[in-house]
C-alpha cells in the first residue's frame, strides 16, 4: 500500500535518487509525442543495479529499460520514476506489470500520470501488495513534460508564438525585406527552440512571400537532428517549388483559415508543441481566437519607422483593451534581446499530481503508446 509516511532517511535517498532520475529523463527527445520518463532500480542494499529512460516513441520505456539493466537484482529492491508508471498496454506492455513481474517491493514516482489511458499504475501496484511512494520532486518532473502536460489538460497542443521585430514592431521594412533582423545568435536559439517543438506553423503567405525551409539547422545551414513537423495553414494553393514540398522532412498543407481546425489536426497527429513563426495574419488569426500560450519575442536594437507588424489588427482600439502578457525571462543573446511571456488569457491548470491521480477527463488522442 501507499506509504503514508517515510523516515527523514529514505526520503533524503529518494529525492537523490530521483535527481538522478530526472537527469536520465532529460536525456529524451523533446517534441516527441510521448513524455520524457528516467528511471533508477536500486537493490535490497541501496545499490544502484539499472538505469534507463524513455528515448521516444515506439521505444522501451524507462522502467523497463531499468528492469533490463538490473536484472535478478530488482527483486525486492526499489524502483525511483519519474512518472507513475503506466498501467495500459500500448506498444509495449504495462510498465506497472513489469515491475510487480520483477519483483521489486517499493516503487518511487514524482507524479501521477494524467492521461486517462495509461494511469492508474500506481493502484495496480498497490493491489500487488507493493509500497508506493509518489510527490518526490513533482515539480522538477513536470517541468520536464510542460507541453506533454498541458496537450491533455487542454485538449490540444500548446502554441509558442515566436517572432521577430525592431524595437519599434517591424518584423520587416517598407521594401519587404526581413533578412536579417536579428543576429546569428538569436537565429541560432531559434533553431534550439525549434527543435523542442513537434510542429513549424506557418500560413500560405509566408510560404509564397519567404519560401522558409521550417528546418532545424546547424551553423553551416545544414538540416540536424530530430525535424518537426513542416504545417502550412491557408486556402492558397502552394507553389510546386516550395522548399517546404522538397520531401526531405514531413510536411501537412492544412487547407483552412481556422487555428482551432489547425490544433484539432495537429493533436490527431500526436503533436503536443507547436512552433508558431506566421506572419501578421496568422499570429493575430491565433491570437484573436485565445490560442497562443507563450510569445518569444526577439527583439533587435533597430528602428524602421516603417513595415510590415510583427501582428495584424486584433480589434483593439483603447489601451485599456491591449492583450496583457506576463514576462518570464529577458535574455540578451548577442545584440539583441529575448523575451519569453505567457498570456493571461490562455492560462491552463496542468494537474498537479494529487489531482492527476483522480483525473477522469477525457481528451481527443489520449494515448501514451510506448512513451
Amino acid at each position: 500500500m501507499a506509504d503514508r509516511e517515510v523516515s527523514t532517511p529514505v526520503r533524503q535517498r529518494d529525492i537523490a535518487l530521483m535527481s538522478r532520475a530526472i537527469e536520465l529523463a532529460a536525456r529524451g527527445p523533446l517534441g516527441d509525442p510521448n513524455p520524457r520518463v528516467g528511471a533508477v532500480i536500486v537493490d535490497l542494499r541501496g545499490l544502484v543495479v539499472g538505469e534507463g529512460f524513455h528515448q521516444g516513441a515506439g521505444t522501451p520505456h524507462a522502467e523497463v529499460m531499468a528492469l533490463s539493466q538490473a536484472g535478478p537484482a530488482a527483486r525486492g529492491g526499489t524502483a525511483v520514476v519519474t512518472l507513475e508508471p503506466c498501467a495500459h498496454t500500448g506498444r509495449t506492455g504495462p510498465c506497472a506489470q513489469a515491475l510487480i513481474k520483477a519483483g521489486v517491493a517499493r516503487v518511487v514516482f514524482a507524479q501521477a500520470d494524467p492521461t486517462p489511458t495509461a494511469g492508474g499504475g500506481g493502484a495496480m501496484l498497490e493491489a500487488a501488495g507493493i509500497r508506493t511512494t509518489s510527490g518526490v520532486l513533482t515539480q522538477d518532473s513536470v517541468a520536464l513534460n510542460e507541453a506533454w502536460a498541458f496537450s491533455f489538460a487542454a485538449g490540444r497542443p500548446r502554441v509558442t508564438w515566436k517572432y521577430a521585430a525592431t524595437l519599434d514592431g517591424r518584423s520587416a521594412a517598407a521594401d519587404g525585406s526581413s533578412r536579417w533582423i536579428t543576429g546569428p545568435q538569436a537565429r541560432a536559439d531559434v533553431h534550439r527552440l525549434r527543435a523542442q517543438c513537434g510542429a513549424i506553423l506557418v500560413g500560405t503567405g509566408t510560404v509564397i512571400r519567404d519560401d522558409p525551409a521550417l528546418t532545424v539547422r546547424g551553423p553551416d545551414g545544414s538540416a540536424v537532428g530530430r525535424q518537426p513537423l513542416r504545417v502550412v495553414m491557408g486556402l492558397r494553393p502552394l507553389p510546386e517549388t516550395a522548399r517546404v514540398l522538397d520531401g526531405a522532412v514531413p510536411a501537412l498543407h492544412l487547407r483552412t483559415r481556422d487555428p482551432a481546425q489547425v490544433l484539432k489536426a495537429l493533436a490527431d497527429r500526436q503533436i503536443r508543441h507547436v512552433w508558431l513563426e506566421g506572419g501578421p495574419t496568422v499570429a493575430a488569426a491565433f491570437l484573436g481566437a485565445g490560442l497562443v500560450d507563450e510569445v518569444i519575442a526577439y527583439l533587435a536594437p533597430a528602428l524602421l519607422g516603417a513595415g510590415a507588424p510583427a501582428v495584424g489588427g486584433l480589434g483593439i482600439h483603447g489601451i485599456d483593451q491591449a492583450l496583457r502578457l506576463t514576462p518570464h525571462e529577458v535574455t540578451t543573446i548577442g545584440p539583441d534581446i529575448r523575451i519569453r511571456a505567457s498570456i493571461a488569457t490562455a492560462i491552463i491548470t496542468i494537474p498537479t499530481a494529487a489531482a492527476c491521480a483522480t483525473a477522469t477527463t477525457s481528451t481527443s488522442n489520449t494515448t501514451r503508446e510506448g512513451r
